[in-house]
């Protein structure tokens, strides 16, 4: 069974593309955020927007973006901090391998990357930088998720066992799908905890938006 996922941090998890040149054509950049010291430009938001375009079909708007890219402002500000491993050329393959696996076919995955705008190299940038970021969220807070034998209990039984019925499956076993339904669990406590742990952390920053039209 594939386990759930909460998507509230994927998001936010999903990388800052470097570069300003995408598909071939140049942006005309600018400052759309600052953070601390530091800058988000309009070409940051146009390339997450390809990203989002890329896994999911759609994008956010540009003021959503900026919300995750300041959230991801704070994660990555930390991790270097704490001097977290960046992954490795494995943990970049696997990466790449998964986000290829989630599409139907690899044509699906060409059309995909087309339409996007993204090249591979720009992909493996935005997947490696993801990476770094989700397991540092992970290292951060799984130490402190416990799940209950009964959450996973009831879970089997409120989302397994019906969701199965309706497709007209037999389900896997309470035993079968421990392990996945055990892991959703405890990626959903993550997110929980990095959520309340980013709007806290916001509240320490001076963050400044510059608004014009384009970035609402």
């Amino acid at each position: 069974m594939r386990g759930p996922t909460i998507r509230a941090l994927i998001a936010i998890l999903v990388a800052m593309a470097a570069g300003h040149v995408l598909g071939g054509q140049e942006i005309l950049d600018r400052i759309v955020a600052r953070v601390e010291n530091e800058i988000i430009l309009l070409s940051d938001i146009q390339a997450l927007s390809r990203y989002q375009r890329l896994v999911d079909g759609k994008s956010e708007t540009q003021e959503q973006i900026l919300d995750r890219l300041i959230d991801q402002w704070i994660v990555r500000t930390e991790a270097d901090v704490a001097h977290f491993s960046h992954p490795s050329d494995a943990d970049f393959d696997r990466g790449l391998s998964r986000l290829r696996n989630s599409f139907a076919s690899a044509e699906e995955y060409e059309a995909r990357k087309k339409q996007s705008g993204l090249d591979d190299s720009e992909i493996r940038r935005i997947v490696g930088t993801q990476l770094y970021l989700s397991n540092y969220l992970d290292s951060r807070f799984r130490p402190s998720v416990q799940i209950d034998p009964k959450a996973i209990e009831d879970f089997y039984q409120a989302a397994v066992l019906p969701v199965a019925k309706a497709r007209g499956q037999e389900p896997p076993s309470l035993e079968a799908a421990r392990d996945s339904i055990q892991e959703a669990l405890i990626q959903q406590r993550i997110n929980e905890q990095a959520d309340r742990w980013l709007k806290e952390s916001r509240l320490r920053l001076h963050v400044e938006k510059l608004h014009d039209e384009e970035a609402k």
